[in-house]
């Protein structure tokens, strides 16, 4: 069991190139729900008791400013090397003063609850490495190493069942679907939004979709 605070990665993009595959639904939108995405999921990470720092990887001068002011590390994607270089070298930031359980978090979970990401890293405690498979059940949106253990993400497409492959204990919760679901499209959003969207992207989702909550 992990007995320090967890400190949680969280990779950003630079919002020009972010949110590639939802560009044409949000249209002007496109930076701002990338920033109003990762916001609120920031916002969330820091709001679980389990969570002792989020560390934000990214070379984007806006969103360093935001997400610093909202609590978080800002670490240069120094490696410049690719998704995993960069969350490694967050790690190793994190691991500085001592050797404490990391997790890599997606940056595209806007619904995200701190309860539920309380029960996915409580879980992920029991093993050296564990991940959380994404709500279509071929990605990751957590990757975890206990305190001392090697961190080593394989994020990218199909990251399920590569990690699988490696040997890393999959948490398949029924009950942490904010945890699960990352947005890549306007049906991803819709269904976050079903969920209940953190404040900043249910704004801008308003704008794209044309409507607030369901009824």
């Amino acid at each position: 069991m992990a007995t320090n605070p967890w400190s949680l990665i969280v990779p950003v993009k630079l919002l020009a190139l972010a949110k590639s595959r939802i560009a044409d639904a949000a249209g002007p939108h496109r930076q701002a729900l990338a920033l109003a995405v990762a916001a609120d999921t920031v916002a969330a990470a820091l709001s679980c008791p389990l969570v002792g720092a989020v560390v934000v990887v990214t070379d984007d001068a806006l969103a360093a400013a935001e997400l610093a002011a909202a609590g978080a590390r800002i670490v240069p994607d120094e490696p410049d090397r690719g998704l995993n270089p960069a969350l490694v070298h967050g790690a190793g930031r994190a691991r500085l003063d001592g050797p404490v359980p990391v997790g890599a978090l997606s940056a595209d979970l806007p619904a995200l609850r701190p309860a539920e990401l309380t029960r996915a890293l409580t879980a992920a405690a029991d093993h050296e490495n564990a991940f959380v498979p994404d709500l279509a059940g071929t990605g990751t949106t957590l990757y975890t190493a206990s305190a001392g253990v090697v961190f080593a993400p394989a994020f990218g497409n199909g990251s399920r069942d590569r990690h699988v492959a490696l040997g890393v204990k999959e948490i398949d919760l029924p009950d942490i679907p904010s945890v699960r679901r990352d947005v890549d499209t306007a049906d991803d959003l819709r269904e976050a939004l079903a969920l209940g969207l953190g404040p900043r992207t249910e704004r801008v989702a308003r704008l794209i979709l044309g409507r607030g909550r369901p009824q």
